[in-house]
This record gives C-alpha cells, sequence and structure tokens, in this order.
C-alpha cells in the first residue's frame, strides 16, 4: 500500500518571507507535500512556491490548480518546468478547469477536452516531442519546442475534479485528483469508482489514481473558537460544494438561507446555521484530536493525501504549529518501502 501523504494548502495572500518561514517549519514538523491555491484574484501560485522550493528539500510543491483558461498551456509548461528546476525535482502539476472566470470576463467552453488537451501539450513540451498537436481547443506546429532545459519531462499530474467525467478523465490521464472542500469519508469510494472506468480504458488500475481530498482547516486548544471560524470560512462555498456531494442531502431551505446572508455579507450569521455534523464533511475543525479523528477517517477510507487547508487556525502560523506538534502525531498512516513520490 503506498504511503499516505499528508499536506498543507496555503492561500497566496500572504508577504515575501512568510512562506518560506511556514514551509521550513511544515517541513521541519513533517508534512509530505506543500500546495499553493490558485485562487481568483489572489498572487500567482508560482511566486509562493519558488520561496518555498528555496527554503526545503524535501517536500513535494505544487499549485492546486492552474487553469487553461487563463494560462496558456505552453506558460503551464513553463511555470510547472520553473519550479522543478528550482526544487529539484520536487513539483508536481495541479490544473482544474477554474473557478469564478466570468468575474475576469472569461468564458469556459468544453471544459474537459480543454483540461485533456492542456495537459497533453504540457507534457509534449515538457518531453520534449516537436511532432506537434491539433486539438479542438488547443495547438502545437510542428517543430514547436521549449527552448530550454527542464529537470524532469513527467512531474506528477493532479486534477482538481469532483463529478463522473472529471473523474474520468483524472483514471486515463493523471496520477491524483483532488476533491477540494471536502472532509468526507463517504466521498472515497464515490471518487475511486468514478476514477476507474477512465483508468481501465486507458489500461491502468483505479489505484494507480491517488485520491487526494482537502478543505478548510481550523484547529487550536478552543475547540468552539476553531469551529466558529471554520463556519464562517465554511459558508462561502457550503453551496457548492453540498451540491457536488452525492452522498450528503443539506435541507435546500438551509443552502437557500445560508447563501442569501453570504451573499449579504453577513458570513459569521451565515455560518451560525450550518449544523455540526455537516460543517464535519466539509471542513477540519476543532481541537487537535478532533482534527485528527476527521483526518484518519479518511485515511481508513482509503485517501493518499489528506491535506489541510487555510486557514489552518485563528492564526495561520499557531495552526500550522498544532497540525505539526499535535495532530500529525496522531495520525496511523500505511507505510510502504517502495518509493513514495507518485508518478503519471
Amino acid at each position: 500500500m503506498p504511503t499516505v501523504e499528508i499536506g498543507l494548502g496555503l492561500q497566496s495572500d500572504k508577504r515575501p518571507g512568510d512562506y518560506a518561514r511556514l514551509a521550513r517549519r511544515a517541513e521541519e514538523y513533517g508534512f509530505d507535500v506543500l500546495t499553493v491555491f490558485g485562487d481568483l484574484m489572489y498572487q500567482p501560485p508560482i511566486f509562493p512556491l519558488l520561496e518555498m522550493a528555496a527554503a526545503t528539500t524535501r517536500v513535494r510543491l505544487g499549485p492546486a490548480c492552474l487553469n487553461p483558461y487563463s494560462m496558456a498551456p505552453y506558460e503551464i509548461a513553463g511555470q510547472v518546468a520553473a519550479l522543478d528546476l528550482a526544487s529539484h525535482g520536487r513539483a508536481y502539476l495541479g490544473l482544474a478547469r477554474g473557478t469564478w472566470l466570468g468575474a475576469v470576463g472569461l468564458d469556459q467552453p468544453r471544459p474537459l477536452t480543454a483540461l485533456a488537451e492542456a495537459a497533453e501539450v504540457v507534457y509534449r513540451l515538457l518531453g520534449g516531442d516537436r511532432d506537434g498537436f491539433a486539438g479542438r481547443v488547443f495547438r502545437l506546429a510542428p517543430g514547436t519546442a521549449l527552448r530550454y532545459p527542464v529537470h524532469r519531462p513527467d512531474p506528477p499530474l493532479l486534477l482538481g475534479a469532483w463529478g463522473p467525467r472529471g473523474a474520468e478523465l483524472a483514471g486515463r490521464i493523471a496520477a491524483e485528483i483532488k476533491v477540494g472542500g471536502s472532509a468526507n469519508p463517504a466521498m472515497v469510494p464515490v471518487v475511486r469508482d468514478r476514477v476507474r472506468a477512465g483508468a481501465e480504458a486507458a489500461g491502468r488500475s483505479a489505484e494507480d489514481v491517488g485520491v487526494v481530498l482537502g478543505a478548510v482547516t481550523v484547529v487550536d486548544g478552543d475547540g468552539a473558537a476553531a469551529r466558529a471560524r471554520a463556519r464562517t470560512e465554511v459558508a462561502m462555498y457550503l453551496a457548492v460544494v453540498a451540491d457536488l456531494d452525492p452522498t450528503v442531502d443539506v435541507p435546500a431551505d438551509l443552502l437557500d438561507r445560508v447563501t442569501a446572508l453570504v451573499d449579504a455579507g453577513r458570513h459569521e450569521e451565515a455560518g451560525r446555521l450550518i449544523p455540526d455534523d455537516l460543517l464535519d464533511l466539509f471542513a477540519f475543525c476543532g481541537t487537535p484530536e478532533q482534527v485528527a479523528d476527521r483526518a484518519q477517517a479518511l485515511i481508513d477510507a482509503g485517501v493518499r493525501r489528506v491535506e489541510f487547508g487555510t486557514p489552518h487556525g485563528l492564526t495561520d502560523e499557531r495552526g500550522v504549529d498544532l497540525l505539526g506538534t499535535e495532530v500529525l502525531p496522531r495520525l496511523r498512516r500505511p507505510t510502504s518501502t517502495a518509493e513514495t513520490g507518485v508518478r503519471q
């Protein structure tokens, strides 16, 4: 059984130096992966990732996720190549269709085709293929190639997806699939089944594709304060992710009330409407013991990686410290003598 990884997901809203400090601390505590989100209007992930690459020697690093609508595939190839070079082969590439791009005037036609073809272009460029590519969305003229050396031709690919068709695509082409905004163990077998169709069509095993679940995380010795903060965070995206989880039946009137309050800017009030059992499906929150219990449930369900997302705690640094010193030691993870890094 592959080693289960524990990662941190960071929002790119910090000042220079903050990323390096958090990355060094996370690596010392024993985290395996550091992810930087590619959310709209935050700093581009490459900036914090390069800073963290220079401050660490072991952890894997990558964006989750870049999208092929706001960044051309040749630019994506260049960024993952730069990160892989700077980290001496510790980069992974996260791709997803992207969210809220209408706010900057970008349409998202043919999302699955765009993702599949973007990945094709990226890995052709990284691999030095000069044959060209003629897709429905993206093209490479014959002879087109990167004009600089790359560290590896195949940094692992992660696809961000919730739905059946996205999971099937991950089964065909990806090393990992990430379900963002979920801490629900019941989603793990659902995703695994959805991945299987694509994997088998590509002559792979569904077990070759690691399932990653990540969500808002707030840990503190004051469990009630941590859960109150998490409720506010979860309220902002509950209406989106609740509809994507087929194992959860959230009352429509509750979603309507939460959404209306969020739209009115009353986030804390919206969060107070979220009951405890629902909160625990979409966040890791509470005391270190409570957070560890939720993460362990995902490990027991068969995830390849648990990702603790921002804001981590009542303050980011305090949250990372508690995750490293009090949550990680509580987790029971399968181990293997095989190589721990995933491969495409």
